[in-house]
């Protein structure tokens, strides 16, 4: 069985990476962590009009008609770049609107969805970090919702919101209704803000057959964070390796030093079997549906956690500099410590496959 990328992912990944390089530097990336933006409008606008945030919506709604796994593709040199905003968020919410929701609502939203020129977020978290669909009780009443949502990916730029309730039904709250409101938290990783949104008796907009997806969309996010994660993974590697190669101490470069050689050896042994179980679990999603929640939950448990060790490492292997606000790996630390806690822990998704298997 080949696990390797087709020819059109490999160009749909330069496409991105190319975009990235001139379009989100670290200059801009530092001035957006000191901004209070949470979307770079620039860079939205361009992903866009590339297609990149349609990939995975049907032709009819001006997506592209593509699998996950092409969107795991964009997801990995999204995360390659530390590239801020919401693209998890906004192309999920996306996805499961062209899943479950009316033929009105997506004519309403998938086609501006596509092209950026509005943007959608999730509302899954409430209060004591509770993300799964089973865990959800926002309850709708007479069409409106009053309640919490914790963690909310650029609330504060959203046109739309994808709710989970109770039941694991979805539903639409647009965020400039009346009783829609947003609190900014202070989180670590500054290129994917968030907010605590609470809807005071808010009109909501249920997807129809919500409640038919909602694990379905839980998972395709699980598998875009594990995509994310394997190109943060990636680029911390490189960044190790290149210093390692570059920085000299007692008349040598540091990386001919057989201790950081092993170091380096056991950051790559860390990141690169990732790249299958990522790959895997997109691929599982649209083929291989009686395997993908436990692929999912597998991915993300695992790449986020790798990840984590991957970034730390690299901090260590830099020393005491990558400690500051200077060297940019710190970028990568921040966003692999949120990913592996959003959407669950590793611990709450490796418990979930041992359920899924039957153990």
């Amino acid at each position: 069985m080949n696990f390797d990328l087709s020819d059109e992912q490999r160009l749909l990944q330069q496409t991105v990476d190319d975009y990235l390089k001139t379009e989100s530097p670290l200059s801009r990336l530092r001035e957006f962590y000191d901004s209070d933006q949470s979307i770079d409008p620039v860079i939205w606008k361009g992903l866009g009009e590339l297609g990149i945030l349609g990939v995975q919506l049907p032709e009819a709604y001006g997506g592209a008609g593509l699998e996950l796994l092409d969107l795991a593709c964009v997801a990995e040199r999204i995360g390659y770049a530390a590239a801020p905003g919401p693209f998890l968020a906004h192309t999920i919410a996306a996805l499961a609107l062209s899943l479950a929701g009316s033929d009105e609502q997506k004519e309403k939203w998938l086609p501006q969805l596509a092209t950026g020129e509005r943007v959608a977020t999730l509302a899954f978290a409430e209060p004591g970090a509770l993300w799964q669909p089973e865990q959800w009780k926002l309850s709708p009443r007479d069409g409106r919702i009053s309640g919490q949502k914790e963690n909310v990916l650029a609330a504060d730029s959203a046109d739309v919101i994808l709710v989970g309730l109770d039941q694991g039904e979805l539903a639409l709250v647009e965020a400039s209704s009346d009783g829609v409101h947003f609190d900014p938290s202070s989180g670590l990783d500054r290129t994917q803000k968030t907010a605590l949104v609470t809807f005071d008796d808010a009109i909501c907009d249920p997807l129809p057959g919500g409640s038919g997806v909602s694990g379905r969309v839980r998972d395709a996010a699980l598998v875009l964070l594990a995509a994310d994660a394997y190109g943060g993974g990636q680029r911390c590697l490189e960044l190790a390796v290149d210093y390692a190669g570059t920085r000299e101490q007692f008349g040598r470069k540091i990386g001919q030093f057989q201790a950081l050689k092993h170091q380096l050896a056991n950051l790559a042994l860390d990141i690169e079997p990732c790249r299958a179980l990522a790959w895997y679990s997109a691929y599982a999603w649209d083929h291989i549906p009686e395997e993908s929640a436990r692929a999912a939950a597998h991915a993300k448990s695992h790449v986020t956690d790798r990840f984590t060790r991957v970034a730390r490492g690299t901090v260590e292997a830099h020393g005491g500099i990558g400690y500051t606000w200077e060297c940019e790996v710190h970028f990568w630390l921040k966003r692999a410590i949120f990913g592996r806690t959003f959407l669950g822990t590793p611990r709450v998704h490796r418990l979930r496959a041992a359920d899924l298997a039957g153990w």
